[in-house]
């Protein structure tokens, strides 16, 4: 006999599954009758935890972003102004999450390419706020003199972009990653690089 699950274990099995597919599949080519198959529930099951789509498009981005714990420890780090230690716990917390779970950026480039909701809702609720963050962070760095002056705001998007970059190189194109590189070595050079361009 199948145990039961409680209603927040069931949530979560339907966001997994529906990750699973969407991010192997797309949203146009996964059906939510796809998805309760999968979960091994009634379709009726998914509409009983998930009243919408955006619903569920929704619980997927909360499940699977760690952008308040990035944001958090890069916060913390910027209370001291240490400029490496801010990039630092911004890249390697991209990094591990990305590696720990690749779905949510295949997710992201699926939704991105269909034009679909869930790209829009994930920048404005996730990655907007992780540039306003590092543009202020960086804005500040040039009114204190530490940076020379650049636009904030692309800068830090230059900087996102590099961990960005690597990360689809190896999760979506399946290139190998260089021997003996960890993600603590591959961001410390990220760091070095970025900040010998925008120091004065």
């Amino acid at each position: 006999m199948r145990e039961r699950l409680s209603g927040e274990e069931r949530r979560r099995q339907i966001v997994e599954t529906a990750v699973d597919l969407f991010s192997r599949k797309g949203f146009r080519g996964t059906t939510t009758r796809e998805i309760a198959e999968a979960a091994g529930i009634s379709e009726a099951m998914i509409f009983k935890h998930f009243a919408t789509k955006r619903e569920l498009y929704s619980a997927i981005i909360e499940v699977k972003s760690e952008t308040e714990q990035l944001l958090a420890s890069a916060a913390k780090a910027a209370r001291g102004t240490h400029d490496a230690e801010v990039l630092r716990a911004v890249g390697l917390k991209m990094l591990e999450q990305t590696e720990r779970d690749p779905s949510l950026m295949r997710l992201l480039l699926f939704s991105a390419l269909e034009g679909h909701e869930l790209s829009e809702i994930f920048f404005e609720s996730r990655v907007r706020r992780l540039h306003e963050f590092l543009s202020s962070y960086i804005r500040k760095g040039v009114e204190e003199g530490r940076f020379r002056p650049v636009d904030s705001l692309i800068v830090a998007r230059g900087f996102i972009g590099m961990v960005v970059h690597y990360l689809l190189i190896h999760e979506v194109f399946g290139v190998k990653r260089p021997p003996r590189a960890s993600p603590e070595e591959v961001v410390e050079l990220f760091v070095s690089i970025f900040l010998k361009g925008i120091q004065r």
